[in-house]
């Protein structure tokens, strides 16, 4: 059993879930959000301050934080930051396979 090979494995899994459970929280935020899910609801608030975290780093990416239409918000920010750790996850994965090579 190679030990290199273990180790990059487990970095992907681990980066995959990161980003699995990242994306999932995030896609359940924006259709909250777009329903105008009510921030004092238990699972609504706990959603929101959970995936604030996940959204620092595009935070002041977008002027609006969202915009209404008929009544229904869209989280531009949140669309973005899902795009974003998908890529962050890509990169770390291939970093990672290339250190290990060396």
């Amino acid at each position: 059993m190679d030990l290199a090979k273990v180790n990059r494995q487990m970095v992907e899994q681990l980066v995959s879930l990161f980003v699995v459970l990242a994306e999932a929280l995030l896609i359940v935020r924006v259709v909250l959000r777009f329903f105008n899910g009510n921030p004092d609801a238990t699972f609504v608030h706990w959603v929101y301050t959970n995936t604030q975290v996940l959204l620092e780093p595009l935070r002041n990416v977008f002027t609006s934080v969202d915009v209404v239409s008929r009544g229904w918000v869209v989280d531009y920010v949140a669309l973005a930051a899902m795009a974003f750790w998908v890529v962050v996850g890509y990169l770390v994965v291939g970093l990672a396979s290339r250190w290990v090579r060396k």
